[in-house]
C-alpha cells in the first residue's frame, strides 16, 4: 500500500514538473497549447497529490512534492533551457535532498 501511495506522489511530482515546463513554454500564456497543457498538468498534479494526502501526512507529502519538484525543475531548466547553476545552487539542492530524506524517515 505504501509503495502505491509513493507512486501517486511521484506521479504528482512528475506532472507538476511537466506543468512548470509548459508554463515556461507558454510564453506568458501567449501560446495556446502549452498553456492548455500546463493547466491539465497542474490539475492532474494537484489531484494526484490529493490522493496521496489521504494516506500521508500533509507536511511530509507537500515537502516531498515541492522539494523533489523543485530539484527536477532545476534539472529541466539546465538540460532543456540551458540555464546555468552555480555552486550555491548545487549546495541548495543537496540541502533539499537531505531535508526530504530526513522528513521521509520520520514516517
Amino acid at each position: 500500500m505504501l509503495v502505491a501511495v509513493y507512486l501517486l506522489l511521484f506521479a504528482a511530482i512528475v506532472t507538476e514538473v511537466v506543468g512548470a515546463t509548459l508554463l515556461k513554454l507558454s510564453d506568458g500564456f501567449r501560446r495556446l497549447w502549452p498553456s492548455l497543457g500546463m493547466t491539465v498538468a497542474y490539475g492532474t498534479a494537484f489531484y494526484l497529490l490529493s490522493l496521496a494526502l489521504q494516506y500521508l501526512p500533509l507536511g511530509l507529502a507537500y515537502a516531498t512534492w515541492s522539494g523533489v519538484g523543485t530539484i527536477l525543475t532545476v534539472l529541466v531548466g539546465v538540460y532543456l533551457f540551458r540555464e546555468k547553476i552555480n555552486k550555491q545552487a548545487v549546495f541548495g539542492i543537496a540541502i533539499l535532498v537531505i531535508g526530504i530524506v530526513l522528513l521521509n524517515l520520520t514516517k
